[in-house]
């Protein structure tokens, strides 16, 4: 059986992504890593369930992130108790000045969810 152990996400400002993650979707990070060899600097943010979400700057990539093409990961998705709760994290994500990109509002194929626009601009999607 093989599962995923984590994902990753490069950012461009480290503290700024780690709060979000934390106060948006209660990750819990652990330790701030650097390698001063590399300049790589990661967090892993911890979710209920389990799920972990490696956040990680790296100073020479800051530029070329900023210029990314839309090749790669579309969006991480949380998963939250209810449609009432989708709605609350929705509304406090817009309330705190976050792109909300669509919803909520049941998709085709039968999920409720938003999507929202975190510090970078990648999309994270908030379903029940």
């Amino acid at each position: 059986m093989t599962t995923i152990d984590h994902a990753a996400l490069y950012c461009t400002d480290l503290e700024r992504t780690r709060l979000f993650y934390e106060t948006f979707f209660d990750g819990v990070a652990g330790d701030r890593y650097h390698n001063p060899r590399t300049g790589l600097q990661t967090y892993f943010l911890t979710f209920s369930g389990g799920a972990r979400l490696e956040v990680m700057v790296r100073p020479e990539l800051t530029e070329n992130l900023l210029k990314a093409s839309t090749v790669g990961w579309s969006h991480v998705a949380f998963s939250v108790k209810s449609i009432g709760a989708v709605d609350q994290l929705t509304t406090r994500l817009q309330d705190a000045g976050f792109s909300i990109v669509s919803g909520p509002r049941t998709t085709g194929d039968g999920y409720y969810e938003s999507c929202v626009l975190d510090p970078d601009g990648n999309l994270v999607e908030i379903t029940v």
